[in-house]
């Protein structure tokens, strides 16, 4: 029986364009393997097709139990590492993992992968899918584009959201709800990015 409480969330680092076949064949070893795909339509000369590309290349996501799984993951063709710091690997929290699967449920909304940490003043999104999604603003205008950083694998989604629906979050505090005494109003947007 599995135990539940040593299953965490990690990322494993696969050989190029392998992200699908290495999620089915660790579901085919009974392990939970999740693989952000985002559903785009292609345009060919003869032909429209859509098609699902992983949203981060070269990545998929396992829970596992790393005592007992980790050599079963390694040992599946395709797999290069586990990311992380030198041996660790790093755990990614599952807060990450249900804001990877609200965002390729919103796929007209994303923009693009980023690798790269613009600076800026954190934000909320106060309404809509996004609703309590941390981060910082990239672009000005009518649709602002946020961009959601996932620092356990050092890469960010670029979302576009409406700018009223987002609120300054107290830098000098982590929680989602910032200081509403120091911020009551809708954030003028300038340069800002959005981090979990």
């Amino acid at each position: 029986m599995i135990e539940v409480q040593n299953l965490r969330w990690y990322a494993v680092y696969v050989r190029s364009r392998h992200e699908k076949k290495v999620h089915q064949m660790l579901l085919e070893r009974e392990l939970t393997s999740f693989l952000p795909l985002l559903e785009t339509w292609k345009q060919w000369s003869d032909r429209r097709k859509k098609v699902s590309d992983p949203l981060f290349r070269g990545y998929v996501f396992v829970n596992i139990d790393l005592r007992k799984d980790n050599i079963n993951v390694l040992d599946t063709e395709g797999v290069v590492k586990f990311i992380g710091i030198g041996k660790h690997p790093s755990v990614i929290g599952e807060k990450d993992i249900e804001w990877l699967r609200k965002l390729v449920r919103e796929p007209d909304a994303i923009n693009g992968v980023v690798v790269s940490l613009p600076a800026g003043q954190r934000v909320r999104v106060i309404a809509g899918p996004f609703k309590d999604l941390e981060g910082v603003v990239v672009k000005q205008g009518r649709e602002t584009r946020l961009v959601v950083y996932f620092d356990s694998i050092m890469q960010g989604v670029e979302v576009s959201i409406f700018p009223d629906l987002l609120m300054p979050v107290s830098t000098g505090t982590k929680s989602l709800h910032g200081d509403s005494s120091e911020h009551s109003g809708i954030v003028s947007v300038e340069k800002h990015f959005l981090r979990l």
